[in-house]
């Protein structure tokens, strides 16, 4: 079966630091996913959803302002898998995450902050 899977999230205090995963399945897929780009989304209730970080096949990396020297994108291909690692986390970081590849997108992951 050809998916995204994404796991790590729940329930955060203030300033932790989870790591989010999303790994893909599916032989072809899986192909396809270590020489294209790699995106974590996020949306939060009531908000669109917006693009957090991108990594590309080379590893270049590129983040929004919002978490740009907070979060860091990877990837580990020998495991078909992109990180999210999440420092310094703030309540306004609350929000589903997902990832995605192409056209292909993962069910999310819930990450709220909150003592």
């Amino acid at each position: 079966q050809v998916q995204l899977v994404e796991s790590g999230g729940g329930l955060v205090q203030p300033g932790g630091s989870p790591r989010l995963s999303c790994t893909a399945s599916g032989s072809i897929f899986r192909s396809i996913f270590r020489i294209h780009d790699i995106n974590w989304y996020r949306q939060a209730p009531g908000k669109q959803r917006e693009l957090v970080a991108t990594i590309t096949a080379t590893n270049s990396t590129t983040y929004t302002d919002d978490i740009k020297g907070r979060f860091t994108i990877s990837r580990d291909n020998a495991k078909n898998t992109v990180y999210l690692q999440m420092n310094s986390l703030k309540p306004e970081d609350t929000a589903v995450y997902f990832c995605n590849c192409l056209r292909m997108w993962g069910q999310g992951t819930q990450v709220t902050v909150s003592s």
